[in-house]
């Protein structure tokens, strides 16, 4: 890989996921502003508790945002976490970039090589890519529909549940 295809990618990616990433941020921010201003004037100021966990994400919180970008499938529920938390921006922001950088840099080598070499492989083995792709479009079905059952038996399940307890109880 040149500098030339690397610089551009790179440079997208980190924006895209720096846009991405605060937005996040800000959406969880407003939607615990607006569930505060409801819960004060129903019951008072926020517990002790509260005031402990949002200190613990503090503390911490910044470590967590640099790592999510190296993981898959968490850095919405993260970044949304550190907004509702609110998260310093003076920790956040520079977190955040961190993990922005780490996360193009990766998907700008790694994955721009992955996908070329993809590519590749489709032009030169078309039939063979096309099956591959149907069967792991069938493994992905098939494990969501497992998923699928195992949550409307465990549900079928605790709905049983109340029932036979108050069986038992009578």
């Amino acid at each position: 890989m040149t500098w030339s295809a690397f610089l551009p990618t790179f440079g997208l990616l980190f924006l895209v996921v720096m846009a991405r990433a605060n937005a996040t941020y800000w959406l969880g921010r407003g939607a615990a502003a607006g569930s505060r201003r409801y819960l004060r004037r129903r019951e008072g100021q926020a517990t002790d508790r509260w005031v402990r966990a949002r200190a613990l994400v503090n503390r911490w919180g910044p470590l967590a945002v640099v790592v999510c970008f190296l993981t898959v499938g968490i850095q919405t529920a993260v970044n949304a976490t550190a907004g509702v938390s609110r998260m310093p921006l003076r920790r956040y922001l520079p977190a955040v970039t961190v993990g922005a950088t780490l996360w193009a840099t990766l998907y700008a080598t790694v994955g721009l090589a992955a996908a070329r070499a993809w590519l590749a492989a489709a032009a030169r083995w078309p039939g063979t890519v096309a099956v591959v792709v149907v069967v792991v479009l069938l493994i992905v079905l098939a494990v969501l529909l497992r998923r699928r059952r195992g949550t409307v038996a465990s549900r079928a399940s605790e709905a049983e549940q109340p029932e036979r307890e108050t069986v038992r109880a009578a």
